[in-house]
């Protein structure tokens, strides 16, 4: 089968404005960030997060905020479409969103580990992923109903924090949409 590339033009022609993106309806997925230190990192968590209509992303701790141009570099303007809130702690929001009836999840690695593929999500989901150097808190994965992560082949015991939401959370989204349609 022959595909043609879309050009420039085609791609910009399509592209949704701001108020159809916030009309549309979102995914029963949100994101806590927690303590995520560079900017860089946010920004693309908000661009992943705009791709898979997340319903909202949690900011906490030491988390920088919109606007600041290193997140607006990443995100390409999703800050914009992607509802966002700040929170000072992390384990406050999990706990309210546990009392809603979200299922915690957390990137982060364990023993033993669950393979993000394999694991069996519980809709609607809260994705935490944490500090680039110390991941999830003590105090948050207490709280959490099920921790995942990524299998590593080679030395390198993680991706980049961003990297790894992506997968995950694309992951998420894959199951939602599978459990919708079946």
């Amino acid at each position: 089968m022959s595909q043609r590339k879309l050009t420039s033009e085609e791609i910009v022609k399509n592209k949704k404005s701001i108020d159809e993106i916030r009309l549309l309806p979102r995914t029963p997925i949100v994101a806590i960030l927690d303590n995520i230190r560079s900017l860089y990192n946010v920004g693309a968590m908000f661009r992943t997060s705009d791709g898979l209509m997340l319903k909202k992303i949690y900011l906490c701790g030491m988390t920088g905020i919109p606007p600041r141009k290193e997140i607006e570099k990443t995100s390409l303007g999703a800050s914009q479409t992607v509802p966002w809130e700040y929170r000072k702690k992390t384990i406050d929001i999990v706990k309210e969103l546990k009392e809603e009836g979200y299922q915690i999840i957390a990137l982060e690695l364990t023993d033993p580990p669950m393979h993000y593929a394999k694991a069996n999500f519980s809709f609607p989901v809260a994705l935490i992923v944490g500090h680039e150097i110390n991941g999830v808190s003590d105090e948050v994965m207490n709280e959490v109903d099920l921790s995942i992560s990524i299998p590593m082949l080679g030395r390198a015991n993680s991706l980049n924090v961003a990297t790894a939401y992506g997968i995950a959370t694309y992951q998420i989204l894959y199951k939602y949409q599978n459990n919708v349609s079946s």
